[in-house]
């Protein structure tokens, strides 16, 4: 049971990342791969702060930042230097490597007798109910934040930049400005999984964020397949969606290392596992059709 309540607290750690991708993929339209550096940035700047006495809340805004400045230099160089977007994420994504590793000194940083968000913290003496009622309490603050900015002037803009971007800019809106908030905002959200996650698993490592995105990616598309299922149309609905899309991957992974699927095979049997998922509406439809 422990096995499933860690991947439990693991897709709530990464819903981060998954608002951050549904962000950058499904209001942008753009593919951000520097997900997999910022990631890593905000576990190891948090490795770093924590490690040096560094307040939590200290911590928790220096992660942010560096979070939002990684995002932005991609929107930066995709509308400023007119590079496309998926390039400049990859750009930003292999500097980020050596920063986190210049940053970090070494490659891995454990978190041995520091402050933890999970400590301080205490609404049960379960520790791990107690980690579920705090990550929750987390991600309904920042899914009520990124709810109630999509339903501002700011968020219907950026949802319009993303729908018809010369429609949007014919009425006066700086498009590029929009691409940079959105991708700094994005990216914000990934680190601040980073920031989770690190305290959860107790290190940060540099290789941390690799392949990542793909985790954001999944929830998603599970999420997107799920808004599709059942007809939303609401920012709250999709947001909270793409969030369930999050723990789901998350039970994914659990259920096949329960099967003893052998490790070499897992990522295989996830991409299997998740394609089926999102498969069966267009595979519901075929039938309906004949």
């Amino acid at each position: 049971m422990d096995f499933y309540i860690t991947a439990l607290l693991q897709g709530l750690c990464f819903a981060g990342i998954a608002l951050g991708i549904y962000i950058s993929m499904k209001i942008f339209n753009i593919p951000d791969i520097t997900t997999d550096g910022s990631y890593a940035l905000g576990g190891i700047v948090t490795g770093v702060m924590l490690t040096h006495g560094y307040p939590l809340s200290v911590s928790l805004v220096a992660v942010l930042v560096a979070g939002a400045v990684a995002g932005a230099l991609t929107g930066i160089i995709h509308t400023w230097l007119k590079i496309n977007a998926l390039l400049a994420g990859i750009l930003v994504m292999t500097a980020l490597y050596s920063i986190n590793l210049t940053i970090a000194g070494r490659s891995n940083l454990p978190l041995i007798n520091t402050a933890s968000v999970f400590s301080v913290f205490g609404f049960s003496t379960d520790p791990n109910l107690n980690n579920l009622l705090l990550l929750l309490l987390i991600v309904a603050v920042i899914t009520g934040f990124i709810g109630y900015l999509l339903k501002t002037d700011f968020g219907i803009a950026m949802c319009a930049t993303g729908n018809s971007e010369t429609m949007i800019r014919a009425l006066g809106v700086n498009t590029s400005r929009m691409k940079i908030i959105g991708l700094a905002l994005a990216n914000a959200l990934t680190a601040l999984s980073g920031f989770l996650i690190t305290q959860l698993q107790g290190f940060a490592d540099i290789n941390m964020g690799i392949g990542i995105v793909i985790i954001g990616l999944g929830s998603v598309i599970i999420g997107e397949t799920l808004i599709n299922w059942f007809k939303l149309t609401s920012v709250w609905g999709s947001l909270l969606l793409v969030l369930a899309g999050a723990v789901v991957f998350q039970m994914v992974l659990a259920v096949t290392l329960a099967l003893g699927v052998n490790a070499n095979l897992l990522k295989l049997v996830t991409a299997i596992i998740v394609l089926l998922i999102v498969s069966l509406p267009r595979l519901a439809l075929l039938k309906s059709n004949d």
